[in-house]
């Protein structure tokens, strides 16, 4: 069990039958009254986000997420299978669980796969990848002046704004958590 004034960023907890983890929270005294705590919480399962406060006293049952790695293998359909690299286990998951996440996933990447007793929810990709550029318009010679960018397609479908400088066939490292160009691969 953990209480409302134990919140910290990250922390899983069931209440009112959802699981919830906790993106930001801040504990508030006013002047008069009784403290509180502040709480903004994402619904691991349906994703939503909400904002609930609660007394620092209120108790709540810790939720365990297990995050294992395994290796992403092929898409077919609707479905995308995951391998454990131990067991060689195939996982098969539904494509409408986890789209967003797989944007920058290629065959063989190794993600942690996100359960909640035994019920798969989420895929959290590697941080950093490597992705080729598949189709970009030219850049301008001396066109390094500004921060100008242009879309590029990359090798897993996904668009993404990189520098002008970059060209079709080139290397480049994708920052998964907000899609950001981050810098050549020499």
């Amino acid at each position: 069990m953990i209480s409302a004034g134990d919140f910290r960023n990250g922390r899983t907890f069931e209440h009112e039958g959802n699981v919830y983890q906790i993106v930001e929270f801040q504990h508030v005294k006013p002047g008069k009254g009784a403290a509180f705590v502040r709480t903004k919480l994402k619904n691991i399962i349906s994703g939503g986000v909400v904002e609930k406060t609660f007394r620092p006293t209120e108790k709540f049952e810790e939720a365990h997420i297990d995050r294992r790695d395994m290796q992403y293998s092929y898409n077919d359909g609707d479905l995308y299978y995951f391998m454990d690299p131990e067991t060689y286990d195939m996982l098969p998951i539904n494509m409408h669980e986890i789209e967003d996440a797989m944007r920058f996933v290629k065959e063989n990447d190794i993600c942690k796969v996100m359960s909640y007793k035994g019920k798969v929810f989420g895929v959290e990709p590697p941080t950093f990848v490597e992705l080729m550029v598949t189709e970009t318009e030219p850049g301008f010679k001396g066109d390094t002046a500004t921060n100008t960018t242009k879309p590029a397609k990359l090798e897993t479908g996904a668009v993404i704004q990189v520098p002008t400088f970059i060209d079709n066939n080139e290397l480049i490292r994708v920052d998964t958590r907000t899609g950001e160009y981050m810098e050549r691969v020499k």
